[in-house]
């Protein structure tokens, strides 16, 4: 009888640590309150991320939605789009 091949569950090269996916839906939620909220009260950008990270998936850290809501209210805000014709 042949000895079994050794088994790696960790492949080679390209593995990503835990966590990656929630850092990428993080991001994508802070990026887009960014380009809605910008400039309005810092309890309104804190209240969007909340519900916004809660509907994909991600449990909020109280501590860090503060940080970036912060951030976020001391933006200026963009002016509206200009329609075009």
């Amino acid at each position: 009888m042949e000895p079994l091949a050794k088994v790696s569950l960790a492949s080679s090269g390209g593995s990503r640590p835990a966590g990656w996916q929630a850092q990428v839906r993080i991001d994508y939620v802070i990026n887009k309150v960014a380009q809605t909220h910008r400039g309005q009260s810092e309890g309104d950008v804190a209240q969007a991320i909340h519900d916004q990270l809660r509907a994909v998936g991600v449990v909020p850290n109280g501590r860090q939605i503060a940080q970036y809501a912060n951030a976020i209210s001391a933006l200026p805000q963009l002016p509206p789009n200009a329609t075009k014709r």
